[in-house]
């Protein structure tokens, strides 16, 4: 193996990557951070509006016992797959999309970046239209006009400001939101608690079999969950990206999940801030949702950055922050944005592969050690593109057919078909 002729990077360099939190070069060490901070910063990505609405859709359609039954298992499938892609990224230093450029290749892995970014330049987008309705929903104004507008345009670059500065701003947000929030949902939790008559339950709808229920709690969230690396590659220590990843994705998820289904039964409603106004705590269910989507937004579009920067190849994380808000405002003004869900929905079918192509990529064809980001990758790694379309396929076509959990069989046909064809199909990895 010859060594590899390029120059090491100057100290300049070196600074400015760690400015822009390392698009384009895996983490070092000395820049890694410690379990509490880690692990409060996921919980705030994991802290989301979607998975509360998920859970309210759980709570008319199954009993006490199922819900609780769907709650665990589909929790610890998301959480166990979001923390073997944690440890690959604390082991590695790497973010998803700077994994795939091996399993895809250096050109192929360009279609990973445009997948990512685009869904989550969509969601920022839908997001930041939502909030502003249920905000002026709330005081009875009209969700059109200049207010609306100035609103939009407000959220919209206020969301961006954290993911902007990078994982510092982040994780300082994450420390004052999450306990924030968790003590308001444990707060309304008790008083739905108080107001709960069993007797005026309604009988579970059994709109939903355990199938569709269990795709409902993990498929809401796995394609965030695949880029939850954006931040695990900032652990300290596996072990430590794992505990984190697992404490946001299996417990914080499945208790927002939990709190979602319990309001719909109890207030039947499956929005929780408007329950928390029945309850007589409005002023707190606008902080929990405005801190809900602001912990959610950042991690969003800081992701949408690195997808950017990859598929330029160029470190300015930054422009692609202010440049992706930018295009998300036109998308929100527009009303684009209303025929956003049903693509996204899509997206988020065919992102979840190539997670289970990154794993078997790291432990079986390099060992549980990546290769160093300047080593000589074929243009196409035709091994993961077939296997990746074939796994899309699977999970878009069982999942819309109701055969099991759509993104989840996507992700293990991927990985298996990639197992089989990285050993068929040669790909040599070479030092310059």
């Amino acid at each position: 193996m010859s060594t590899s002729t390029k120059p090491p990077i100057q100290p300049l360099e070196a600074e400015k990557a760690a400015e822009e939190d390392y698009p384009l070069s895996a983490v070092p060490f000395s820049d890694r951070k410690p379990f509490w901070s880690l692990s409060l910063l996921l919980m705030g990505f994991a802290l989301t509006s979607t998975t509360l609405f998920a859970g309210g859709t759980l709570g008319a359609a199954l009993s006490f016992s199922q819900l609780l039954t769907i709650i665990l298992i589909g929790n610890l499938i998301l959480g166990a797959y979001c923390a073997a892609l944690g440890y690959i990224a604390c082991q590695s230093g790497l973010t998803t999309v700077l994994m795939a450029r091996f399993s895809f290749g250096n050109v192929g892995s360009r279609w990973v970046d445009f997948i990512l970014g685009a869904t989550q330049i969509g969601w920022y987008a839908f997001t930041t239209a939502i909030i502003v309705q249920a905000l002026l929903g709330v005081f009875g104004a009209p969700d059109s006009g200049l207010f609306y507008v100035l609103l939009v345009f407000f959220f919209n670059y206020a969301f961006c400001a954290t993911a902007y500065i990078g994982y510092q701003a982040i994780d300082w947000l994450s420390r004052l939101a999450v306990p924030a929030m968790l003590v308001l949902v444990a707060l309304s939790m008790a008083l739905a608690a108080r107001d709960f008559d069993s007797s005026a339950i309604a009988e579970p709808s059994g709109a939903l079999s355990m199938g569709a229920a269990l795709a409902v709690v993990i498929g809401t969230f796995i394609s965030g969950g695949t880029q939850s690396t954006n931040w695990s590659r900032f652990a300290d220590t596996g072990k430590n990206a794992v505990i984190s990843t697992l404490s946001a994705f299996m417990i914080v998820n499945g208790v927002l999940v939990f709190a979602g289904a319990f309001c719909s039964l109890v207030y039947g409603s499956e929005d929780l801030v408007a329950a928390m106004g029945q309850q007589g705590i409005l002023a707190g269910g606008i902080l929990l949702l405005i801190l809900n989507v602001w912990t959610t937004q950042d991690n969003t579009i800081y992701a949408f950055s690195v997808a950017g920067a990859n598929m330029f190849r160029t470190r300015k994380r930054h422009a692609f922050v202010l440049g992706g808000a930018t295009f998300a405002l036109v998308l929100t003004l527009s009303g684009i944005y209303e025929l956003l869900p049903t693509y996204l929905i899509f997206l988020g079918n065919v992102i979840p592969p190539v997670g289970g192509i990154i794993m078997v990529d790291f432990w079986l064809r390099h060992r549980g050690e990546f290769p160093a980001l300047s080593a000589n990758v074929p243009a196409f790694n035709w091994a993961g593109i077939i296997a990746y379309v074939v796994g899309s396929v699977v999970a878009y076509t069982t999942g819309s057919a109701g055969y099991g959990i759509g993104p989840v069989n996507g992700i293990v046909t991927a990985a298996v078909l990639y197992g089989v064809l990285h050993r068929v199909i040669f790909q040599p990895i070479r030092e310059y």
